[in-house]
């Protein structure tokens, strides 16, 4: 074994191993905050000693993260794990690349300030922008099982954890490798400042907090238990609305008075066509149900469709049927005794299974193939649904699986009047794995970041009820079928998050933008500069 592998590769494993433990283990997030420090510390002895082809060291390390935490994928389709894996650590691994040439040309502490920011620019434009988006392993995401250590999330939402993460990591590897004396003493205390103060003010934050009540609403949160893959199979739709109906008349004990709101999981059914919605025979089957329940509202996932009876293709995602096109939607519904119909459709898809990217592109591609790629259309602008009480009139925003993970795009529905949220979803596609564990954690992080309470939904575990705080007052098991029944409360007021958005990361945008600025002057100039260790 070379001086190289026995040097390089202990410090490789032991950055990945830091790195993946908050994502599997609870109330580990603070691993994050030392977890780059051993991958910094290779870094600096492979520029040191001269060592050749290290950025594939560093591909190695973040590879062997990915796939520590995200490996479940594999579950529901093991090509877009592979996939997930490789290309997620190849963009990590990338933002080393201008790290190390930047390096070369300033010393001192700058070239890691290029990095931290470097790297929250990235995960902005991944959580913003991307077509191809898969933002699991978003820095700040490593405190969704530690939410006591992080309610200022409030101010900064999570990629003021990613910041966080960034400050600390550096920190304290420049305290192991050694600071002038001069400073010495005050860059220590800085370190402990930076790795206590997030703690103890979340600390403060957390005891303090008074959770808002403006009016409460009533839930019955539905978790049917059916295995996806045997859904369409096993089961009828009409034996599934048995259930689902079923599961809430047992919950209800037969109390045709009761008020508030019924959910049901992401995708429940796929029967329903917006051209005539009334017309679908799942839409009224609860209808029948709600006459006997007029005080009920119910909310439920659906597989929807339109169909466009013309000549000419609708949208690049179109499915040419019979006489017209048809365009796939997956949908959010809610519905009452009336039997009005308000519809959201989840704009945050999955890549592949929901989501064909690039459609000028992959639609040609994918017609060849038979139509494999989902070719799911979400509607641009976010908008909530509503739930009407006594002719009262409710905002409750709706992510619908996917766009949990998303933190400022959830604030849009705040914007839109929200006063609660309600997340519906389908994890049972990965098993019994971190998977569905880690995709309940982030609504968590909503729930700090919007100072709302949530009601979230899934077909089999974890359904829960997660207050402002982010704690969980009540949640099921997994593959069980179960109910929830309990109060959400209703809050109207808007976070720092809320209302001035993800200043961290736009911050850190603008910061690496002046960065590569100096980089650019300097290499025009032909000067090397050498700032203060």
């Amino acid at each position: 074994m070379s001086n190289q592998v026995r040097t390089i590769l202990p410090l490789v494993l032991l950055s990945a191993v830091l790195l993946s433990i908050p994502w599997l283990v609870p109330h580990c997030g603070f691993f994050a905050l030392v977890g780059f420090v051993p991958l910094l510390w290779a870094e600096h002895l492979a520029s040191e000693r001269g060592v050749k082809r290290f950025w594939g060291w560093i591909y190695l390390c973040f590879v062997l993260w990915n796939a520590a935490t995200v490996w479940w994928v594999a579950n529901a389709t093991v090509g877009g794990a592979v996939f997930a894996v490789l290309a997620n650590a190849l963009q990590m691994a990338v933002i080393w690349w201008p790290f190390r040439l930047f390096k070369k040309r300033f010393g001192g502490i700058l070239p890691y300030i290029f990095l931290a920011v470097l790297w929250i620019a990235w995960e902005r434009w991944y959580l913003q922008s991307a077509e191809i988006s898969f933002p699991w392993l978003v820095l700040g995401n490593a405190f969704a099982q530690s939410t006591r250590c992080i309610q200022w999330y409030e101010f900064t939402g999570t990629l003021g954890g990613s910041l966080w993460v960034w400050v600390c990591n550096i920190s304290i590897f420049l305290c192991l490798k050694g600071v002038r004396r001069p400073l010495r003493t005050a860059f220590f205390a800085w370190t402990a400042a930076v790795l206590a103060f997030p703690f103890a003010a979340s600390a403060h934050l957390y005891h303090y907090y008074k959770e808002k009540s403006e009016d409460s609403i009533k839930v019955l949160i539905a978790q049917p238990n059916f295995d996806p893959y045997e859904k369409f199979e096993s089961l009828s739709q009409d034996e599934q609305n048995a259930v689902l109906l079923g599961i809430y008349e047992k919950a209800m004990q037969g109390d045709s008075t009761w008020t508030g709101l019924l959910i049901a999981p992401e995708t429940f059914t796929g029967d329903v066509v917006l051209n005539d919605i009334a017309a679908g025979n799942t839409f009224r089957t609860f209808q029948d149900f709600l006459s006997k329940h007029p005080g009920a509202n119910l909310l439920f996932g659906a597989s929807t469709y339109r169909i466009y009876p013309q000549v000419r293709r609708p949208a690049p995602v179109a499915r040419k049927i019979n006489g017209g096109w048809s365009v796939s939607h997956n949908s959010a519904i809610m519905t009452d005794t009336s039997g009005r119909a308000d519809v959201f459709h989840k704009s945050k898809l999955v890549v592949g299974t929901e989501l064909t990217p690039y459609p000028k592109i992959f639609v040609p591609l994918d017609d060849k193939l038979g139509g494999v790629m989902g070719r799911c259309v979400g509607q641009k602008r976010i908008s909530c649904l509503p739930f009407i009480r006594d002719g009262s009139v409710t905002k409750i925003g709706v992510p619908v699986c996917y766009e949990s993970i998303y933190g400022e795009y959830c604030t849009g529905y705040i914007k839109a009047g929200a006063r609660a949220l309600a997340v519906i979803t389908n994890d049972a596609w990965w098993g019994d794995t971190p998977g569905y564990r880690q995709h309940l954690s982030y609504s968590r992080l909503r729930a700090i970041e919007t100072r709302r309470d949530i009601a979230r939904c899934a077909n089999t575990g974890i359904s829960a009820i997660i207050d402002q705080r982010g704690d969980l007052p009540a949640r099921t098991s997994w593959w069980q079928e179960d109910c929830i029944e309990g109060e959400i409360n209703l809050n109207s007021a808007s976070t720092f998050f809320v209302r001035h958005g993800d200043i961290a990361g736009r911050s850190c945008v603008v910061i690496a933008l002046i960065v590569a600025l100096l980089w650019l002057l300097s290499a025009f100039s032909g000067r090397k500069f050498l700032l203060s260790r």
